[in-house]
């Protein structure tokens, strides 16, 4: 996706060989048109899969998730890193590790939200060792649902999170794909769309 390449070559600070920071418009701030643009591109390769519900985790998957599902006119669910009160029965956990932030967080969504009859597009912002989609997977797979796909809107390419997703049977389609940002260079793979 031009539009999404762009804006990273322009507002993308690279703080490491393994770490872009994409807070002006991804993660921190939200740019709501470039988001929109982004779920509607996602909602177009998924149109045809019959998607009931679009899943994320918090917090900054949630834009790109919910402007694809406004797009797929279906639900939108973004499991919680931190149980709250609230949640009392039927929880689906799993455990993921978050590269940026270095902790364990427990993911919960709640099971009357996903059933059997769902086929769910997981939609997050960054793949790189891919541990927050295999947790969100095992939530999905807990309830007995299907995953249709995986839409992301950064990838990066030269870590292992894409192949071993793939190897797990499920399609990720990236719309930004890093090849590396060594040096401070930013250097983009073919992307899916």
């Amino acid at each position: 996706m031009k539009l999404l390449e762009e804006r990273i070559l322009k507002d993308g600070n690279v703080l490491s060989d393994s770490v872009l920071k994409v807070d002006s418009f991804l993660t921190h701030q939200v740019d709501y048109e470039l988001m929109q643009e982004i779920g509607q591109v996602l909602a177009d390769t998924y149109q045809d899969a019959g998607i009931t519900k679009v899943v994320t985790i918090e917090a900054s998957g949630i834009a790109p998730a919910l402007y694809t599902a406004s797009a797929l006119d279906v639900p939108m669910i973004f499991a919680k890193k931190h149980k709250n009160i609230t949640m009392t029965e039927g929880i689906l956990t799993a455990e993921v590790y978050s590269f940026t932030k270095q902790v364990t967080s427990t993911i919960s969504i709640a099971s009357k939200f996903l059933s059997q009859v769902d086929k769910v597009l997981i939609v997050d912002d960054i793949l790189a060792n891919g541990q927050a989609a295999k947790g969100l997977i095992e939530i999905i797979q807990q309830a007995g649902a299907q995953v249709a796909g995986l839409g992301i809107v950064i990838e990066k390419s030269f870590q292992p999170g894409r192949q071993e997703l793939e190897d797990q049977g499920i399609k990720v389609t990236s719309l930004a794909r890093l090849a590396s940002f060594a040096n401070g260079q930013i250097e983009f793979a073919e992307a899916d769309v």
